[in-house]
């Protein structure tokens, strides 16, 4: 992390958390922060469910919700981005303070409840994207919904055209009775109704699903089954956790999805559980606790295919991303992997 960015960081702490992360978005539009371009090699370079990627490290959703900086993320050295997540209509999300950091454990909880400016928005901005890059948009339902499961289907067919991937996202614990659409029948409809919006489009995209990390082992095999019989493409494991244990901050009892180093166990155990699971079938992205290249190389090699990271940058800068791509192909290059597949699940038994 250059002095720059380290002062940046040190500045925006000073700051409640949600107006910090307000002018995060403003510099990366002013061109403020560093945009290497994304970090590849012949290493590093993949291909996830017909996606091909310059490197396996992606920008999990939540940080850029409304599409505002699509082109300096692109360039900020990520693999891949994913925005959102985004509801038909728009929505204020719930009351503030809604996000917080739990600075002794370099996490976050957050409660904002799918605030977003609504999909006629994002599509306008996603027509303006850059071409060269991955770009996906997280999923999401209407609070006040009184058909939440057509929801998603709504916004993928409202903003399709620009996109490369949708994540139908059922795991946020923000959103009252939301998770509830985890369930196998609840979830079996939905993504049916979300796959078959996605085949009748001029030019279908591959369809993945989040999920929560805290999942009975029958609900993980319910997640496995659905997956298979709906030809979802990909499963990113996992969202926020409600879990608390081993917090030490002072905010460690406020409502929400927690988010950082705390998670990375328990997400990259369920991440390995249901990479058992589903066998070579479908493609995971690992997410959950990741702030350097050894936890994203660890989640590779506990079952994923790619991973994500946000909650890191709050900590460790924008910067990260770079970082984290560049020392992921030392550390294939060091185990004499001349792929990302080829790690792929290789210490998978290390978590189970």
């Amino acid at each position: 992390m250059k002095l720059t960015e380290k002062l940046g960081l040190a500045a925006l702490h000073r700051l409640d958390p949600e107006t910090a992360h307000g002018l995060s978005i403003k510099a990366l539009t002013s061109g403020l922060a560093p945009t290497p371009g994304p970090v590849t090699s012949d290493r590093l370079k993949t291909r996830v469910a017909g996606l091909d990627l310059p490197n396996p490290v992606g920008l999990a959703a939540g940080f850029d919700k409304n599409g505002e900086a699509l082109t300096p993320l692109s360039r900020a050295g990520f693999g891949f981005i994913e925005v959102g997540a985004v509801t038909p209509r728009p929505q204020p999300g719930n009351p503030k303070p809604r996000l917080f950091r739990l600075t002794e454990d370099h996490a976050a909880i957050n409660r904002f409840g799918f605030n977003n400016e609504g999909m006629e928005v994002m599509a306008a901005r996603l027509a303006q994207r850059p071409k060269d890059a991955v770009i996906g948009l997280n999923l999401g339902a209407n609070k006040d919904s009184d058909a939440r499961p057509g929801d998603f289907a709504k916004v993928l067919a409202h903003c399709a055209a620009h996109l490369d991937f949708a994540t139908v996202n059922v795991s946020s614990p923000n959103t009252e009775r939301l998770r509830d659409l985890q369930g196998k029948a609840a979830l079996t409809a939905l993504l049916s109704g979300v796959i078959e919006t996605r085949n009748a489009l001029p030019r279908p995209i591959p369809i993945f699903l989040k999920i929560a990390p805290d999942l009975t082992e029958a609900e993980l095999q319910d997640i496995a089954d659905v997956a298979g019989e709906t030809s979802v493409d990909a499963v990113i494991a996992t969202n926020t956790t409600l879990s608390r244990d081993g917090l030490r901050s002072a905010h460690k009892d406020q409502a929400g999805g927690l988010s950082g180093a705390p998670l990375f166990e328990k997400s990259t155990r369920v991440l390995a559980q249901l990479s058992q699971l589903t066998g070579a079938d479908i493609p995971l992205i690992g997410v959950g606790g990741i702030s350097s290249a050894e936890q994203a190389y660890a989640k590779i090699c506990a079952g994923a295919s790619a991973v994500q990271f946000y909650t890191a940058m709050v900590y460790g800068g924008i910067s990260l991303a770079a970082e984290i791509a560049q020392g992921l192909d030392d550390l294939l290059a060091r185990d004499g992997y001349t792929s990302v597949a080829q790690a792929v699940g290789s210490k998978r038994e290390d978590w189970l």
